[in-house]
């Protein structure tokens, strides 16, 4: 009897063992909303709710261990936090949901938590990502993506990460199929139309360069638009090669290609530069400047200082295809260009070169425009002395100086695809806007001093100097 009793023990016991160790290894799974409250493992909501799949690698290293899985649901409206700065995305639903098992730090899965976003159908013009907050980023903290894949869903978007912290699902703006294809057609025929006008305007800086007698300060001014128009050329031919062979040539002729095509912009943007330091030192140093071979040493900048940026990012691999997708995660066009790897390169050499370019040309463009306006006012200029030639001198040196550009920053958020259209618009005409502006300013026609843009007068003697 004693024996029995022992043996139906023992068996009892391995099934209770059994069944513990059935429930551990089970992968646990919960539900979340931010309107309910909390809710049990292993159960199933029916609505709008959330799912968590923790796998079962979490629990293994914690078999021997009662810890407790907590998830918190946050409505961040509520509780303003979880607020990066100039965040122009949109968290869905406003929700933060954060996943905690016992105490210890978790990352570096190898099988992913999946977190399940249950929505409806997206508003337009929006692309989900999943992403993580990080306290470490900026001053305030931020979103990060990086170690979440998006999965888009029928009934939501799932989120698959390595690590456990809060999760949210933003909404990015994002263009749809129809509007970039729109653009990527404007571009094109832009580009083209504008490639004629740079060789016309080219030709046009030539002749007269040749056929008139200018003085010295006129000639140079002439030759660096020469070599500005020249630069816009060459970036509106790489752009249409680019958008033509891209997506069917061997990926070294697309790294090469998209060298051509961050060379060619960097040129763009480093003759706005030298326009914007010719016209500081005409219009403020105006007296006792020489420099020998001063437009050679010019193009020697122009031109072989984007030569040292795009050997370096070459070196460190930074061309190749690069997708453009629209909200359904459709690829619209293939680009060679710098890939997604090497964004940083694109932020340091692009945005925050030409940054810093524009806020230096502006200035310059500030300080030309109130030298014009007083002088107008004194009776100084009298060529120019008409509003609309003042207008269109300050809309040529406005374009000249590769302002329109700057509306690059202004293409994310809502208004982004009305900004994307002028953008696109305005950049691929700025070869047909310098033409009329350089025919119109400098083509002879009476007795006046040709291609001034004002004179400038000192207090004790009057100096003219030529655009």
């Amino acid at each position: 009897l004693l024996q029995s009793g022992l043996h139906s023990r023992l068996a009892g016991l391995k099934t209770l063992l059994l069944n513990v160790s059935r429930a551990i290894a089970r992968e646990p799974r919960t539900t979340f909303s931010p309107t309910a409250g909390p809710s049990r493992l292993n159960t199933t909501e029916k609505g709008k709710a959330g799912k968590i799949h923790l796998p079962r690698e979490i629990f293994q290293s914690l078999s021997s261990q009662t810890v407790s899985v907590v998830v918190t649901v946050l409505n961040i409206q509520q509780l303003g936090m979880f607020k990066e700065v100039n965040q122009t995305a949109q968290v869905l639903d406003n929700t933060v949901v954060g996943i905690t098992v016992g105490e210890s730090s978790i990352s570096g899965l190898q099988n992913p938590v999946q977190l399940t976003f249950a929505h409806r159908q997206l508003p337009h013009g929006v692309t989900p990502q999943c992403v993580f907050w990080d306290p470490s980023k900026g001053q305030a903290g931020g979103w990060r993506s990086s170690g979440c894949d998006t999965q888009p869903w029928d009934k939501g978007t799932v989120c698959s990460c390595d690590h456990l912290t809060f999760f949210t699902l933003l909404l990015n703006p994002a263009l749809d199929g129809s509007t970039a294809k729109a653009l990527m057609a404007v571009a094109t025929a832009g580009c083209g139309v504008a490639m004629a006008f740079s060789i016309f305007t080219i030709a046009f800086c030539t002749f007269i360069r040749c056929r008139f007698r200018f003085e010295e300060t006129v000639r140079i001014n002439l030759g660096l638009h020469v070599n500005l128009v020249g630069s816009l050329l060459l970036l509106n031919l790489a752009f249409l090669l680019n958008s033509g062979l891209s997506g069917r040539t061997h990926p070294r002729t697309c790294r090469v290609l998209g060298g051509l095509t961050h060379y060619s912009l960097l040129c763009c943007f480093t003759w706005t530069a030298l326009e914007g330091c010719q016209l500081y030192l005409l219009f403020v140093k105006v007296l006792g400047i020489y420099i020998h071979h001063y437009l050679a040493k010019l193009c020697l900048i122009g031109w072989g200082f984007p030569v040292l940026v795009v050997g370096v990012a070459g070196v460190i691999g930074s061309y190749g295809e690069y997708s453009i997708q629209n909200t359904d995660h459709q690829v619209i066009a293939d680009l060679c260009w710098i890939t997604s790897k090497h964004l940083l390169v694109h932020y340091i050499t692009n945005c925050g070169y030409f940054g810093l370019i524009f806020l230096f040309n502006m200035a310059v463009f500030g300080v030309v425009t109130q030298k014009s306006c007083s002088l107008q006012g004194t009776g100084a200029v009298q060529g120019y002395r008409k509003p609309w030639k003042v207008a269109l001198v300050a809309a040529g040196l406005f374009c000249l100086l590769g302002a329109t550009w700057a509306l690059a920053f202004l293409t994310y958020g809502i208004s982004s695809a009305p900004v994307l259209y002028l953008f696109t618009i305005l950049n691929s005409l700025q070869g047909i806007f310098i033409f009329i502006w350089l025919v119109i300013l400098y083509y002879p026609k009476t007795k006046e001093t040709t291609g001034s843009l004002s004179y400038i007068i000192r207090h004790d003697k009057t100096t003219t100097v030529s655009q």
